[in-house]
C-alpha cells in the first residue's frame, strides 16, 4: 500500500482562530492525523473535514498536548442501517477522500500560535 504525508502548519491570528488546507488535492483514506503542539496555547479545539462535502474528519476539544488519531467512521448496510458486528459492536472504516483539500479549523489556539497537523494518507 501506498502511504503519503501531508504536512499542515497552522498559525492563529489575535484572536486565536485559524483556517488551514493541505496543498493539493488529497486522495486515498485517512490513515492517521498526528497533531504536534508547538506552541498552541492549551485547550485548543480543533475540527478537521473535508472541504468539498464538511465530512467530518476528527473533531477535538480542549486539547492540551500533542496526539495521534485514528479516526473512522461508522458504516452501513445497502439499506442505510448502521452495520454492526455479529455481537452488536458498530462497525467503523477508514474516512475516504476524494479530490479534496482537507480543512483544520482552529479556535482558543492563543495570539500567533502554532501547531503541526500530519496526515497519514493511503
Amino acid at each position: 500500500m501506498h502511504v503519503e504525508r501531508k504536512t499542515v502548519v497552522v498559525t492563529t491570528a489575535a484572536d486565536g482562530s485559524a483556517t488551514a488546507y493541505t496543498e493539493g488535492a488529497v486522495n486515498g483514506r485517512v490513515l492517521q492525523v498526528r497533531y504536534v503542539k508547538v506552541d498552541f496555547a492549551d485547550g485548543v479545539d480543533f475540527t478537521i473535514t473535508s472541504e468539498a462535502t464538511g465530512e467530518t474528519i476528527l473533531a477535538e476539544s480542549d486539547v492540551n498536548a500533542s496526539a495521534t488519531r485514528a479516526p473512522r467512521q461508522a458504516t452501513h448496510s445497502t439499506v442505510g442501517v448502521a452495520a454492526e458486528s455479529g455481537t452488536g459492536f458498530a462497525v467503523n472504516d477508514h474516512i475516504a477522500i476524494a479530490n479534496d483539500r482537507i480543512k483544520i479549523v482552529v479556535a482558543s489556539g492563543g495570539n500567533t500560535k502554532t501547531g503541526t497537523f500530519h496526515f497519514l494518507i493511503g
